[in-house]
């Protein structure tokens, strides 16, 4: 009676395996190797487990006839074991380990990033594991922001917005904004990025929203045209030129933009 009465609980989530995951490191950059292990312990009865399952996941905003909704994403899915049977009590470690897409948002703003790992339970609820994880900028993405700083431009914010077309298998972009400093506050409002790292570079969609100014610039602002974007592309070798070398880079690219 007590078995069925524990198979029962163990249906509805009551008694059954738990499940906890641990990372090896607090801080990850995008295309970093992630490892760790996953700690499991049985329940109050044996229990077949169909597969160990790691989604890396985040966030993004959908603006539609001018709302804003929040949709979670899964960037990455990482299959950890196999099917097999799970003892009453019995306690297992199994380690795990897979490399950060470069798509992986920084976790900049409070951008949410985290692993959330699932046991596949047949006839019960699959008990889950939430771990959030910190992303700071890749190395080449460090250079980028560098040189925009020696450009006297300000970090602002940062958000994930749906663009499937700049995604690259992935529904959105990340946008990092920035405020001018006194050289640029006359003519730009508002500097914004978006960064496609590649293994041998990053490439960077530059796009300046310029102040208006009298008419023709009431004229812009009313038809969308206030806004320029180009495209600026960064190996590996030009990046290890340092900050300085791409900020002249940059603020011709700007300059240009400004014309």
């Amino acid at each position: 009676m007590m078995s069925f009465f524990n198979k029962i609980l163990a249906s509805a989530g009551i008694g059954s395996a738990k499940v906890d995951t641990l990372v090896d490191q607090t801080v990850y950059v995008p295309g970093e190797e992630l490892s760790g292990i996953i700690r499991i312990k049985g329940g109050k009865i044996d229990q077949e487990i169909g597969k160990i399952d790691i989604e890396l996941k985040t966030e993004y905003i959908v603006e539609h006839d001018d709302k804003k909704t929040v949709t979670t994403c899964c960037i990455a899915r990482i299959k950890v074991s196999d099917g097999f049977h799970l003892k009453q009590g019995q306690e297992l470690e199994i380690p795990f380990s897979f490399r950060l897409p470069l798509e992986t948002p920084v976790t900049h703003a409070k951008q949410p990033v985290w692993l959330e790992t699932a046991l596949d339970i047949g006839m019960a609820l699959d008990p889950t594991d939430r771990d959030s994880l910190k992303i700071e900028p890749h190395p080449y993405m460090s250079t980028v922001f560098e040189a925009v700083h020696l450009l006297g431009f300000r970090f602002r914010s940062s958000t994930c917005e749906r663009h499937p077309k700049l995604g690259r298998g992935v529904p959105f972009v990340q946008e990092f904004e920035f405020t001018p400093g006194s050289e640029y506050a006359r003519d730009i409002e508002e500097l914004e990025l978006i960064m496609q790292l590649e293994p041998e570079g990053v490439h960077v969609l530059v796009e300046v929203d310029r102040r208006g100014r009298g008419l023709s610039g009431w004229l812009e602002t009313a038809f969308d045209m206030d806004e320029r974007h180009a495209w600026l592309s960064l190996s590996r070798e030009e990046l290890s030129y340092g900050p300085d070398h791409i900020a002249d880079a940059l603020e011709e690219l700007i300059d240009r933009q400004l014309r």
